[in-house]
């Protein structure tokens, strides 16, 4: 297990949010933050408030490495167009995120963890890099020996989401289409996302 899946459930106390939108979350428990310093609140300077932005988004995508989020801004900024619609729309391509909004899995990080043991197929391409970049018309499928894995089986009969606009989920084939890159306004956060400030921390 690694420190990344092991430190999760801190996640959400430490921002203060229930990040994932998660019925069972540690915040319905203890709504401060950890430490001995939990219960106090100040006021957050302005590159406090870029800095938490940034760990908002960066961990809502199974808190990825400082190193990946920050290769993915540099890419949205090569792009023409607004970064911060740029940066959210790579995000929400990467094929983990696909998985995940398709509710073939129950978490963002379980949507990793299926792609990199390889139970994943897309255009019927095994592809087993979380990290995979889908294009629009791209078809991502759990392959068919897979498609009994109780975590798939559970996940589909009770999803604990819906599937957004951009995405065309057939079901019964285990099957969804990107059919194109979202807007900012259209992906469906559980809580408020400021991709304006997180270009803003990068732009400092």
């Amino acid at each position: 297990m690694t420190k990344r899946i092991r430190a999760k459930t801190k996640i959400c106390r430490r921002l203060g949010v229930n990040l994932w939108g998660r019925p069972k979350n540690p915040l319905a428990r203890r709504e401060y933050g950890p430490g001995e310093h939990g219960f106090k609140r100040r006021k957050l300077s302005d590159y406090a408030l870029q800095l938490r932005a940034k760990q908002k988004l960066k961990g809502y995508y199974a808190n990825m490495t400082e190193r990946q989020f920050r290769r993915f801004f540099r890419e949205a900024e090569r792009m023409r167009g607004d970064t911060a619609e740029n940066l959210v729309g790579l995000l929400e391509r990467r094929l983990d995120t696909v998985v995940y909004r398709a509710n073939f899995v129950p978490t963002m990080f379980a949507a990793r963890q299926l792609v990199n043991h390889g139970h994943v197929l897309v255009n019927g391409r095994r592809v087993n890099i979380p990290s995979y970049l889908v294009r629009e018309g791209d078809v991502i499928e759990i392959r068919e020996k897979s498609r009994n894995h109780p975590l798939v089986v559970e996940s589909l009969q009770n999803p604990e989401r819906d599937v957004p606009d951009y995405l065309s989920l057939d079901i019964k084939n285990m099957k969804v289409t990107f059919l194109r890159v979202p807007k900012f306004a259209e992906i469906p956060y559980p809580v408020q996302m400021e991709p304006n400030l997180v270009i803003e921390y990068y732009s400092r």
